[in-house]
């Protein structure tokens, strides 16, 4: 069993939680740039939530099955077609063999994943089949997928999918641009108390820049008080850096493992899926939260995700 690629858009990559523990030694962790969506296209066809999804961006694919498969599209809201028919989103589909999935339209947020039971299997780089870019590891080849390229299907599942499941979206797809929350510092000392509070009124937009390393935004500049060197560290994801240029730059997934710009904040959890959905023109705007309500929105969309 297996998908051909007929046609991979703008960027289809193979994605799945990401290549963890190997940080120390230089290595991206990668993985989906909205876990939430990657995960209930897994739960919508009984995988494990690590199993390998195909991550879609802007401008969607065309797939064909090469034998009856289950899948599911969730993420970014896309006109959808198999073997020539409407197909919902965030729904459990069987496909039959020779029928092509074909993306349409989009029509809010950036990125779409596709899941089909059993996971795409390809080789584990590292204990990980995410597709990192810039080392060309993972995925297929370690690169973008590509026209009349076939991916096997994995056998194995956690629970038996029912056809014609339907979930609720677990993020809130953005429209033009969105307010995330974050927790400040460790480096917000840095920057005088009329800077740092104008930062969170004011609104950046993500430019063409911006990929799955990282987005730059443009907007008003950020100037610390003080120039200082900072010993590099490990930048976790969503952190907020303000390099010389006094523009931010928030760390995505393929984000580099250590860093020493200075670090105004961390978007919360709960809020890096909608941030992971921002496309280059986009606007984002910035919201300081305690860690207590960063839990509980984690929690609520934990207990969303759940099976």
């Amino acid at each position: 069993m297996g998908v051909w690629i007929v046609r991979p858009g703008m960027l289809l990559t193979v994605q799945d939680h990401g290549r963890w523990g190997y940080q120390r030694f230089g290595v991206p962790v990668s993985g989906p740039m909205d876990g939430a969506s990657h995960r209930l296209a897994n739960l919508l066809v009984g995988n494990r939530p690590s199993a390998a999804t195909l991550e879609v961006t802007l401008v969607g694919p065309e797939i064909e099955f090469d034998d009856d498969t289950l899948f599911a599209v969730t993420g970014a809201e896309f006109d959808l077609q198999t073997g020539g028919a409407a197909t919902a989103m965030n729904s459990t589909i069987r496909a039959r063999r020779g029928h092509r999935l074909v993306f349409g339209e989009r029509r809010r947020g950036a990125r779409a994943y596709v899941a089909v039971a059993g996971g795409f299997d390809v080789p584990l780089v590292l204990g990980s089949r995410a597709t990192h870019l810039g080392s060309r590891i993972g995925g297929l080849e370690g690169r973008g997928l590509k026209s009349g390229d076939r991916l096997p299907i994995g056998q194995e599942t956690a629970v038996n999918a029912r056809e014609g499941e339907t979930r609720s979206a677990t993020v809130a797809m953005p429209i033009g641009g969105s307010r995330v929350r974050l927790l400040l510092g460790p480096d917000n000392g840095l920057f005088d108390p009329a800077t740092f509070h104008a930062w969170q009124r004011n609104r950046y937009v993500v430019t063409t820049q911006s990929d799955r390393m990282g987005y730059r935004l443009k907007g008003e500049r950020l100037v610390p008080r003080r120039q200082t060197e900072l010993i590099s560290t490990a930048t976790p994801v969503g952190s907020v850096q303000v390099p010389p240029s006094g523009h931010p730059l928030v760390l995505m997934a393929d984000r580099q493992t250590s860093g020493g710009y200075p670090r105004i904040g961390t978007v919360i959890s709960a809020d890096l899926p909608v941030a992971g959905q921002l496309a280059p023109g986009d606007w984002i705007e910035f919201e300081s939260c305690s860690d207590r309500v960063a839990y509980a929105l984690l929690i609520a969309q934990e207990r969303g995700l759940m099976a």
